[in-house]
C-alpha cells in the first residue's frame, strides 16, 4: 500500500483529500502509516506575503533534485481560505509549475480552513503519511499571515523564516516573534535595494538574548561546517545563519540546502532534534484532545442549548467563561 501511493500519485491525492474531510477510513491509515514514518526532514518555509516563500520553495526543490535525483521531495503549501467555498484560494501551486513534470516533486496545497497557527489542522497528518511513503525531504509553506505563523514549529524540524528588504518586513517579525522560531533566515530579493540593511536589523535582532557564538561557529557566512564533539555531550548552541538570495534567478540556492543539511545533523549530534520532537509530540497530543472534548461536548449538547448560551454571550447575560463551564456540565456532568 505505501508503495502505491508513492507510485500513484492520484491514490495519494485522493488520500489527502479524505484527511482533510475528516473521513474515518483515512485516519484508520493515518495510524497505520505513522508507525512507519521518522526519516524525512521536514522544512517550515514562512514569511509575510510577497516575500518570495512559493519562488524559494520551488528553487530548493529543484536543486535537490538535481544534485539527488533518486530522492523524493513534497511541498504543502497552505493557502488561505476562500470564506465561501473553503478552499484554497492562493493556488501556490501556480507559482511552481517548473516542476509540474519532476515525477520526483509531489505538490499540494492545502485550505486553512481558518485554522491558527497559519497552517491547516489536517497539515500534521498529510506531513506523517508523505514521510511514510518515502518522501525525503518535506516543504511546510504556510499562509504568510503574521503572528499565527509559529504554530508551524510544531510540526516542522526545522524552520526558514524568509524576509524581503525594504518592506521593513524584519520590523514586522521582531514584533510578532516570528525570528524566535527561525532555525535559517533568508532575506531572497536580495537583488534589490536595502538587503545590507536588513541583514543588519535580523542580526541584530537575533543577537538580542542569545549568547555570542564560540569560535568557528556559526556567522552570516554560510561556509562555516558544523563539527560533532569529540567527546560525548552537549553540542554548541545553534545560531540562526542568515543568508541572502535571489530566488527566480536561483542564486543562493545552494547555501541555503547546505544550511538545512547542517541544521538537520545539529539536531542529531546535539540531541536537540530528540527534545524539540518530544515537545512537538506532547503539544501535538495535547491539541488533538483539545479537538475531541470540543466535538465530544458539541455532539452532547443539544444545538438549541448551545444557541441560548451563545445568544447570552452576544447580550452580555453571561461571560464567555460562564457559558463555556455550562457547555462543560452539560456535555460532563460536574
Amino acid at each position: 500500500m505505501v508503495a502505491d501511493l508513492m507510485s500513484d500519485r492520484r491514490a495519494l491525492a485522493r488520500l489527502i483529500t479524505q484527511i482533510e474531510n475528516g473521513a474515518p477510513e483515512a485516519r484508520q491509515l493515518v495510524t497505520r502509516l505513522y508507525r512507519r514514518g521518522g526519516r524525512a526532514h521536514i522544512v517550515g518555509v514562512t514569511g509575510a506575503p510577497g516575500c518570495g516563500k512559493s519562488t524559494l520553495v520551488a528553487a530548493l526543490a529543484r536543486q535537490l533534485r538535481v544534485h539527488a535525483p533518486d530522492a523524493h521531495v513534497a511541498i504543502i503549501a497552505v493557502d488561505p481560505s476562500s470564506a465561501f467555498s473553503g478552499g484554497a484560494i492562493l493556488g501556490d501551486r501556480l507559482r511552481m509549475r517548473s516542476l509540474a513534470g519532476d515525477a520526483g516533486v509531489f505538490i499540494r496545497s492545502m485550505a486553512s480552513r481558518g485554522a491558527l497557527g497559519g497552517v491547516a489542522a489536517a497539515t500534521a497528518d498529510v506531513v506523517e503519511v508523505l514521510d511514510a511513503v518515502g518522501f525525503g525531504t518535506i516543504f511546510i509553506e504556510t499562509v504568510g499571515a503574521g503572528q499565527l505563523e509559529v504554530d508551524v514549529a510544531r510540526i516542522a524540524q526545522t524552520v526558514v523564516v524568509v524576509e524581503a528588504p525594504g518592506a521593513g518586513d524584519e520590523v514586522q517579525a521582531i514584533k510578532a516573534g516570528i525570528l524566535e522560531i527561525a532555525d535559517v533566515v533568508v532575506v531572497n530579493k536580495a537583488d534589490r535595494e536595502g538587503a545590507t540593511q536588513t541583514v543588519a536589523a535580523l542580526q541584530s535582532a537575533l543577537d538580542i538574548g542569545r549568547p555570542m557564538p564560540a569560535a568557528g561557529l556559526h556567522a552570516i557566512d554560510p561556509s562555516h561546517h558544523l563539527q560533532a564533539p569529540e567527546q560525548p555531550g552537549p553540542s554548541a548552541e545553534w545560531r540562526p545563519p542568515i543568508l541572502k538570495t535571489v530566488a527566480s534567478h536561483e542564486e543562493g540556492i545552494a547555501a541555503v540546502i547546505a544550511a538545512l543539511e547542517e541544521h538537520r545533523q545539529h539536531l542529531q549530534l546535539s540531541g536537540a532534534g530528540a527534545r524539540r520532537r518530544a515537545r512537538a509530540v506532547e503539544q501535538d497530543v495535547r491539541a488533538r484532545l483539545g479537538d475531541l472534548l470540543l466535538r465530544r461536548a458539541l455532539r452532547a449538547v443539544p444545538q438549541t442549548h448551545y444557541n441560548a448560551l451563545i445568544a447570552g454571550v452576544i447580550e452580555r447575560t453571561l461571560h464567555p467563561l460562564e457559558a463555556a463551564e455550562q457547555l462543560f456540565i452539560a456535555s460532563w456532568g460536574q
